[in-house]
């Protein structure tokens, strides 16, 4: 079967491969090659079949269930036999969740017909016929493209007998069983952590077809989902999660060693080199000579000469046939008429655009060429006018095409080589757009052009005595060839004269060209090999080309291989792409005979993967006389033109070279002979010998350039005439690319000539041979090895390539996040693919590439069919696709991200230090000159004042004072939404109505003293006199928040549950709300018969009470404050009489509050400072009280400014909710408002009552927005307040004004408080709570220890006052757990003194301003709650922090709120925007979070707008979203979970 000594060279070990390889073997003989070190490389694994193996071959392999006609390397095989180590196991990634809706838009509506779209130019994707029979090693795959069988052997069957393949996956099977046995070990792939739960998991298997569809509950709630191998698992989130952070806790790839200091404590890991990674060994590699460029002496002076000459002497021999949409000759362009042409196109563009004296074109200038791909024939006309009359041809696409991706950068370079005039054909110049004028518009990034056709027909004769200058070729430029750049950019790569012809030169030798050949051009006749063959070379050599266009290609894909034989060509230029459509398209045609090539010339064989479009071509069409000699890669590049290009010989007994390379020795940039790893090889072809005439040698690709070693992957540089020259109009990358010199290890140059990078990457193997493996513009370097894009894709498609790609369309780029590139690979899926299909498939993709390369994939990403950006010759544009991808306009309909798998280079997570004493923190704080962490307000007992209302220990009494001294005295104004007043109480009325209520609640309700009472109220009056009347009764109030109208199922049962924990014996409203706690809703969300008695105070008795109760001691309670607290807790605190006397007094003093006042509040009444200002300060200070309820903003929302404006007021308090409806709801209307007469210039503050740090975003938006109002900047601030205090801080009238700092924000991961700059790289805003009240101290302790802390911790801010509250009221008596936040003490220092812990972090800091007492004044900053601050990976995060990175991530983030789950990261946002804008948040949060704050989210949850829970302060409820979430709930667009 092998040859014994051929089999020696092998080193096949297991018997797999030499089974593969004897049932394709014939007896070609086998190419190897040594480098400086002894290491072989391994023979070509295929050889063409003779009759006698292949008859062998159908007697063994009888099923018919594989074709292997087209074997031509192990890929495939290798991607399978990976895929089926991982099958044993069992899939457990999570299946993301999608809501219905999005399910099925994604998957039918972007179907567009096949038709449109696609072949690859240079992006490698293809195109496949909708009707082969498929076969192969993947069961059904129509193998669309020419990288799927590089992907070593799946392949199209060409007969329909090998179609009654088992419905899907058995080959597959078979394959994996047949991999199993023969134990194919990777020894260098890492454990996979896409895959599996337990090593030894029973392997599930699927009956065929049992994808039938479900009908399914929306958005699946517990249904059973099967994930990637069909292993059923729970949708329910927590289960989902359970599994994710199972498979997160399988080993991955060891961390990185060393960290390199990122300016503070964060280390993030920088890599190591790998101390078994492969060095090259080799000797240095020696600059190699092609062969020298015989001077024939027939050649040309120059191309125009050549022009001239066979224009004159055979003006009848063809020179260009053109084709039709039917493969029908359209028109043949003679030389005698390209000639003549030219010189009138020639004559025209000089001497008839503009005037005689002032022509618009001089020889020198650049001119566009925009011609469509199927008009050869006017292109070449044009291209050689503008040669004959010295002016410079730029050709380039034709513009809005499609909708173009690129074209914008194709206008800048135009701009930029300042080209006015821009020739085109009739046709195009008809197609293109036009203004209503008919004028042609500018497009997007184009200068303004001239449009002139050049159709013989429109232009004048030149006279008789014109002739062109033709001269010999020199040194200006002869034409400027686009090429466009990874970042997308388009460069003018510029080409003289003498380049020109000495290339057409080179390529005639090299090609061995003569005189009147004929030669089929597939390629595009605008650039790059087919301009340079097919329009160029060709003339010089009176050549015939027989032109078909990519419309034809699209219609007929044999139509090339048709004309080949019809016109008995010699030569044909083609690319991979289209010998594989003729593949997939070819059915036995009979007439085909092959036998007049003696040049296949392939244009992009410096692509690693055209080797098996090469080989299968070769396969099935040498029965039709093709010879494997004919088939001739070539290399090339913009920048250095042919760099390479096999010779035809006649020589069949002389094989190409072949090379099957270590992928692993590649990704270090150095040749191995694949050795033990089977699986990640790549095999290459030569691309032939370096140019007659060039020097080449390769250099390294980075750093200066060095030779490489004989062992070594470089970037190839020629020497030569033949090369660009420049970049247009770039003189510094001009330097770096063309004017490179080589230098040997020692430091000398290797020539005085200068270098031209070609930008491809390979090495000069044994015999001269050239070996290109990639592209610089396809290189990933990820953690230190490279990867090539190509091969990547290459991976992804031997997957189950044409099942699921569609037409093969997968595009791979790289992507920068924290400090290293990334991944990310996207993919066009078939439209009608399932969810389960998508998510297998990309489960498979990562475990392939996995054990191929050895690297992580960050993001898979697939997009419904024909939705990527393409390029003019359909594909895909792979910078327009990584643009769209980062700022969030892909669109895809399935993502995968797996930054826990691969992203390996976070900082160390911070060791919790053993415990020091608090006592040394403090000694430690005082011996290196820190302050101790503690500031006070003003002292109470110091400030003399004339506050009459001192002289009462309780509320009710100065009520009674204020009713007999000042009666008529107006304390409260309400507000409709009309900005009229809707109601207003004086000092007596509000003191007689309290008096009656306290009548009705003594004789109806029966109450004693000390009984509690709910009062449910809207915001208003009828409120503040029930508050009231309950103290005149001795009752205790509780207020609360009424249920809404709209919405009674959720906000019912929170009314309930305060009334019940607040052990409430009675409840008063108002009639209608009544009604609504008796309605049938209320019954239907409440048990409404355990209801309390209900008063309703519209109804009340006309009687006084016979007395009106005092308190015994003012430590007695006054009144309970329920509120749910930022983290979903229902607490309830204690304010005794004493206390709401001094928390009044206290803010009576800071804010001045007078009788003469008048303060506006738009605040909701039912807890914290809000109730106190609503409901107390007026009758303890005497001052009147605009109330405007905040609900009435909603239909109003300038109703507060308005107010404030119209009662000309100086203070004014509101809450976050309204700021923000003010800064939205207004944005537009300030010069209208103006109009009106709004002016807050009278303003001097306005307080936002918050319990959170101050959002300085929001405050400083709403200050910039209404300073044109007159607002003073410096009026806005915000307050502090929390349980245990409801008011520690409030920017007063007379204090200094709000300070803000910026702080480093990783220090304060650390519990470090670092002043940095403004603007400087992670400094975080934070603007100071407002002043400290009178009579309030604060120290700042270290939750755990209760130490002190000094000024440069951050820490819990401790408060002690005599407003604090006086404890929390609960039901259950089980105030133990809460006991120590209203009396603790220091562990060290002041232990005496009892504060109340707030649950807040926060830090002092004195600042440079002084007070009213002259003493310098301390600020406090709110950081965050306690509660609510996430501990991960050892350091303290604040949940706001991470949500103002993500809601700046995209646009259509409205809201987040991030919270953890058995330590994931989970976060939430609200999209606004299209449901199919949902998978482009997935990637942007997962990268902001990672650069901004080092973490990896674990779940990534896209909902609509206002789920997110907020309370009545405007403050995230994220523990209630979390529970919501937990319980499948919030109805998600689209739940990811993070590998």
């Amino acid at each position: 079967m092998l040859q014994a000594g051929n089999i020696g060279v092998c080193d096949i070990r297991d018997a797999a491969v030499r089974e593969r390889v004897a049932s394709t073997a014939g007896n070609r003989p086998l190419f190897y090659f040594r480098f400086g070190v002894d290491q072989a490389l391994p023979p070509e694994r295929r050889a063409p079949v003779t009759p006698a193996s292949s008859s062998r071959y159908h007697r063994r392999r009888s099923s018919g269930s594989r074709d292997e006609r087209y074997r031509s390397d192990v890929h495939t095989e290798a991607v399978q036999a990976a895929l089926a180590k991982h099958k044993e196991r069992k899939m457990a990634v999570p299946m993301p969740s999608k809501r219905r809706s999005l399910v099925v838009q994604t998957s039918m509506d972007a179907y567009t017909p096949p038709d449109t779209s696609s072949g690859s130019e240079d992006e490698g994707s293809v195109q496949g016929d909708s009707q082969g029979t498929p076969t192969s090693s993947q069961g059904s795959i129509n193998m669309e493209h020419w990288i799927s069988q590089a992907i070593h052997g799946s392949t199209t069957s060409t007969t329909s007998s090998s179609s009654t393949q088992s419905g899907g996956s058995g080959a597959a099977h078979r394959l994996a069983d047949v991999m199993a046995q023969t134990h194919i070990e990777n020894h260098s792939a890492p454990p996979d952590v896409t895959t599996y739960t337990s090593e030894h998991a029973v392997p599930v298997e699927r009956p065929q077809g049992s994808t039938t569809s479900r009908t399914a509950p929306k958005y699946g709630n517990a249904e059973l989902m099967e994930t990637g191998d069909g292993v059923p698992v729970s949708s329910r989130v927590s289960a989902k999660i359970q599994q994710l952070v199972n498979t997160l806790k399988r080993p991955k790839r060891p961390p990185l060693r060393e960290f390199f200091v990122d300016d503070f404590e964060e280390l993030l890991e920088v890599q190591q080199p790998d101390p078994n990674q492969p060095k090259p060994e080799g000797a240095q590699m020696l600059a190699m000579r092609g062969e020298q460029l015989g001077v024939v002496t027939n050649w040309p002076p120059s191309l125009e000469a050549a022009l001239q000459r066979w224009g004159t002497i055979s003006p009848k021999a063809p020179c260009l046939t053109t084709m039709d949409t039917n493969g029908k000759p359209l028109y043949i362009l003679t030389y005698g008429k390209l000639w003549t042409r030219s010189m009138k196109v020639a004559y025209n563009i000089l001497h008839k655009l503009g005037t005689k004296q002032e022509p618009m074109v001089r020889p020198g200038d650049r001119v566009a060429l925009v011609f469509p791909n199927n008009d050869p024939a006017a292109s070449m006309v044009a291209f050689y006018g503008c040669l004959l009359a010295e002016v410079v041809p730029v050709p380039i696409e034709v513009p809005l095409t499609r909708k173009d991706a690129g074209s914008q950068q194709i206008g800048f370079l135009l701009g930029s080589c300042g080209v006015t005039v821009a020739l085109t054909s009739d046709a195009c110049h008809k197609g293109l757009p036009k203004s209503p004028t008919g004028e042609i518009p500018q497009f997007k990034g184009w200068p303004k052009l001239l449009w002139f056709v050049t159709e013989s027909k429109h232009l004048s004769k030149p006279p008789r005595d014109w002739f062109p200058h033709i001269k010999d070729a020199n040194n200006d430029t002869a034409y400027i060839e686009y090429k466009t750049c990874k970042d997308g950019s388009v460069l003018g790569v510029t080409v003289t004269r003498i380049a020109l012809l000495t290339h057409c030169q080179a390529l005639t030798q090299a090609c061995g060209y003569t005189e009147a050949e004929t030669i089929v051009n597939v390629l595009d006749f605008k650039k790059d090999v087919g301009l340079w063959h097919g329009i160029l070379t060709s003339v010089m050599n009176m050549m015939h080309v027989i032109s078909i266009p990519y419309s034809l290609m699209k219609v007929n894909p044999l139509s090339w291989i048709q004309k080949v034989c019809q016109y008995k060509a010699k030569v044909a230029c083609v690319k991979s792409r289209d010998m594989h459509w003729a593949l997939v398209a070819h059915r036995d045609q009979r007439d085909i005979n092959l036998s007049s090539l003696r040049m296949l010339i392939v244009a992009d064989g410096a692509n690693p993967w055209s080797i098996s479009s090469c080989d299968a071509f070769l396969n099935v069409f040498q029965s039709k006389g093709l010879r494997q000699e004919v088939i001739c890669p070539c290399a090339s590049s913009p920048e250095a033109l042919t760099v390479a290009i096999r010779r035809p010989t006649d020589d069949s007994n002389q094989p190409p070279g072949r090379g099957v390379l270590s992928m692993h020795g590649l990704t270090y940039g150095v040749i191995r002979v694949d050795s033990e790893e089977k699986l990640s090889v790549l095999t290459v072809q030569d691309v032939g010998l370096v140019m007659p005439g060039a020097i080449m040698c390769s250099v390294k690709p980075d750093g200066i350039p060095q030779l490489c070693r004989t062992d070594e992957v470089g970037e190839l540089c020629v020497c030569a005439v033949a090369t660009g020259t420049s970049y247009y109009g770039l003189s510094g990358m001009t330097k770096n690319t063309f004017e490179v010199f080589p230098v040997t290890s020692s430091g000398a140059p290797v020539s005085e000539y200068p270098f031209v990078r070609t930008g491809l990457l390979g090495f000069v193997g044994p015999g001269g041979l050239v070996f290109a493996v990639g592209k610089m513009d396809g290189l990933m370097v990820v953690s230190g090895r490279r990867h090539n894009a190509d091969d990547i894709v290459a991976t992804a498609l031997a997957v189950e390539p044409m099942k699921f790609v569609y037409r093969g369309r997968i595009a791979v780029f790289s992507v920068t996040v924290l400090h290293d590139e990334r991944i990310v690979i996207v993919a066009e899926q078939r439209p009608d693919s399932t969810e389960e299909d998508s998510f297998q498939w990309m489960s498979r993709v990562l475990q392939a590439i996995d054990s191929i390369h050895q690297v992580g994939v960050y993001c898979l990403a697939l997009v419904p069919a024909n939705t990527l950006p393409k390029t003019p010759l359909g594909g895909i544009h792979l910078s327009e696709t990584k643009q769209l991808f980062l700022e969030g306009s892909l669109h895809p309909c399935n993502v995968l991200m797996c930054p826990h798998t691969c992203v390996t280079n976070l900082p160390k997570p911070r060791q919790k230090q053993p415990e020091i004493g608090p006592a040394s923190v403090m000694v430690g704080n005082l011996v290196s000159g820190k302050r101790i962490a503690q500031a006070s307000g003003r002292d109470l007992g110091q400030i003399e004042d004339n506050d009459q209302a001192r002289k009462f220990l309780f509320l009710s009494e100065v009520l009674q004072w204020r009713a007999q001294t000042t009666p008529d005295h107006v304390l409260y104004t309400l507000l409709n939404c009309r900005g009229t007043i809707a109601n207003s109480l004086t000092c007596v009325q509000l003191h007689k109505r309290a008096e009656k209520i306290a009548v009705m609640l003594m004789e109806r309700g029966h109450l004693q003293d000390g009984d509690h009472v709910a009062l449910v109220y809207p915001p208003g009056v009828d409120l503040i006199a029930a508050f009231y009347g309950c103290l005149y009764a001795g009752c205790v109030p509780i207020t609360v928040r009424p249920p809404h109208p709209q919405n009674i199922a959720t906000t019912l049962p929170t009314v309930k549950m305060i009334v019940e924990v607040s052990r409430s014996a009675c409840l008063m409203t108002t009639q209608l709300i009544c009604k609504l706690l008796r309605s049938r809703e209320a019954a239907a969300a409440v048990d409404v018969r355990a209801w309390p008695p209900i008063l309703d105070t519209d109804d009340l008795p006309k009687k006084r009470p016979a007395q009106i109760y005092k308190p015994s001691n003012p430590d007695m309670l006054a009144y309970l404050d329920f509120s749910v607290s930022t983290t979903g807790m229902l607490a309830g605190v204690k304010m005794s009489h004493a206390a709401t006397s001094a928390f009044c007094r206290s803010i009576k003093l800071q804010c001045e509050l007078y009788p003469s006042r008048e303060v506006a509040i738009c605040l909701d009444p039912y807890c914290g400072l809000g109730f106190v200002l609503w409901c107390l300060c007026s009758v303890y200070s005497g001052h009147q009280s605009i109330l405007i309820p905040p609900a009435e903003l909603e239909t109003n929302p300038a109703l507060w400014l308005l107010a404030v404006s119209q009662y000309k007021v100086r203070d004014t308090f509101c809450s976050y909710s309204v700021m923000e409806l003010c800064t939205k709801g207004l944005g537009s209307q300030t010069e209208s408002l103006k109009a009106r007469g709004l002016d807050l210039s009278r303003v001097r503050t306005c307080v936002v009552v918050a319990e959170e740090r101050p959002r300085i975003a929001l405050t400083q938006s709403f200050s910039k927005l209404f300073k044109d109002l007159g607002l003073h900047p410096r009026a806005v601030s915000t307050s502090f307040g929390c349980r245990v205090n409801l008011a520690i801080c409030l920017q007063g009238t007379s204090g200094p004004d709000p300070t803000t700092v910026y702080v480093d924000m990783r220090a304060l991961r650390h519990d470090r408080v670092r002043l940095v700059e403004r603007g400087s790289p992670h400094s975080l805003p934070l603007m100071e709570s407002g002043k400290i009240l009178p009579g309030v101290r604060i120290i700042i302790a270290n939750p755990e220890t209760k130490g002190p802390l000094g000024d440069s911790h951050l820490g819990e801010i401790w408060v002690h006052s005599a407003h604090n509250a006086s404890g929390y009221f609960t039901i259950y008596g089980d105030e133990s757990l809460q006991s120590d936040h209203f009396n603790s003490r220091l562990s060290f220092g002041d232990t005496q003194t009892v504060w109340a812990r707030t649950g807040y972090l926060g830090f002092l800091r004195r600042t440079e301003l002084t007070d009213a007492n002259g003493e310098r004044h301390d600020a406090l900053y709110v950081v965050g709650a306690l509660d609510e601050a996430m501990e991960l990976r050892g350091m303290r995060y604040h949940p706001i922090d991470i949500e103002t990175s993500v809601i700046r991530a995209h646009k259509s983030v409205t809201e987040c709120a991030v919270f953890t789950w058995t330590n994931l990261l989970v976060v939430v946002v609200e999209l606004d925007g299209s449901e199919q804008e949902a998978l482009d948040l997935v990637p942007l949060v997962t990268n902001v979070v990672l650069e901004e704050h080092y973490l990896v989210v674990g779940v990534v949850v896209v909902v609509d707008i206002g789920v997110i829970p907020i309370n009545s302060r405007g403050e995230k409820q994220r523990m209630h979203l979390r529970d919501g979430f937990l319980a499948d709930q919030l109805d998600p667009i689209y739940v990811a979970y993070n590998m």
